[in-house]
């Protein structure tokens, strides 16, 4: 069960933290399984710009087909990584853009791509070679200084993540999604006052997601501030799913004292805002 119900705006969702992208990663929500590939029969895209805005599986099924009559084509296996991601087959992404960088090692994209199949599997450990190779060619690249601090925090590395989120805020100031990541991780760690005061500072940004209004909503609700949790919550969701998260919310908040953090109502494994 993700922590609060799902509802579709536009091309966002309800309860996820979103990303620049890892983009989005649905947050405290497990990947779905997924979809059966199309039939030989259904309409693929034509070409790669159609491609790119189709759906996830109709993606996925263009590029394989692509990276298939070319094993070499990099940018087709970089698309078809990022459409398997989206489909939540995060060890089918990874092995795809592993294959890119068998003949081209040091495509950032591939890299990249790598690093966020594994981070969305919740392995980042996995993701932190790529990603130190992917920053020794582009040091400035606070993306992938970003992704690196999930990769660190999900390692149980903590300082270390810190330190890159930190770089990752020296080169992008105030970005909302590092902000974000900073605290995801203060919320698992039980710091949520300190969860708090950086959400706040996110969605004060221009560029701030609706998941990001989400994740202050659920923060303030488990310090009791449930008035605010509950302004920010009607501000994004129609009234039914407003109402049913904020039940969902009460209720969980209802058990005992000990059960009233940040892991313990997630469902599944948290993704952060991977860049």
């Amino acid at each position: 069960m993700a922590l609060f119900k799902s509802v579709v705006i536009g091309a966002a969702a309800g309860w996820m933290v979103m990303a620049s992208t890892v983009m989005a990663f649905p947050f405290g929500k497990k990947a779905e399984a997924p979809a059966a590939a199309p039939s030989n029969k259904a309409m693929l895209p034509v070409d790669r710009d159609e491609a790119l805005r189709a759906d996830p599986l109709s993606r996925s099924a263009y590029f394989a087909r692509a990276f298939e009559r070319n094993p070499t084509d990099a940018q087709a296996g970089i698309d078809l990584s990022h459409a398997l991601r989206a489909l939540g087959r995060f060890d089918e992404a990874a092995d795809v853009a592993h294959r890119v960088l068998l003949f081209a090692p040091n495509n950032i994209e591939a890299l990249t791509a790598a690093a966020r199949a594994h981070i969305a599997s919740g392995n980042g450990f996995y993701a932190i070679e790529p990603l130190d190779q992917a920053l020794k060619l582009k040091p400035s690249d606070w993306q992938n200084w970003s992704l690196i601090g999930v990769a660190y925090d999900q390692s149980k590395r903590g300082a270390e993540a810190q330190v890159a989120w930190d770089k990752a805020l020296s080169l992008s100031p105030e970005n909302p999604t590092v902000l974000t990541n900073k605290a995801i991780s203060a919320a698992s760690g039980g710091k949520l006052a300190d969860a708090e005061a950086l959400l706040r500072r996110a969605v004060a940004q221009p560029n701030a997601t609706l998941a990001m209004r989400q994740n202050l909503a659920l923060i303030l609700g488990l310090e009791g501030k449930m008035t605010e949790a509950e302004a920010l919550l009607r501000r994004d969701l129609p009234p039914d799913i407003a109402d049913a998260n904020l039940a969902w919310l009460q209720h969980s908040l209802s058990g005992p004292t000990n059960t009233r953090t940040w892991d313990s109502l997630k469902a599944g494994e948290a993704l952060k805002a991977g860049s």
